[in-house]
């Protein structure tokens, strides 16, 4: 599970092209209430994304920070 503001990828193993692809990495703000499994991020940019599935997302550890 990631923790609530943690900085986040994209897992290694995924290959698809997302809109945020280029605003990585991206701030974990939650869990979206009435979507279970998707999440609220916010870009590089400070754009916001938001209902996409968290388990596409691993947080970085402090070696990548």
């Amino acid at each position: 599970m990631i923790k609530e503001k943690a900085l986040v990828t994209l897992k290694n193993d995924i290959e698809a092209e997302y809109p945020f692809s280029d605003d990585l990495p991206m701030i974990f703000l939650g869990e979206i209430s009435n979507m279970p499994e998707h999440g609220i991020f916010i870009g590089r940019s400070g754009k916001s994304y938001f209902g996409y599935h968290i388990d596409s997302f691993r947080e970085l550890n402090e070696e990548e920070i």
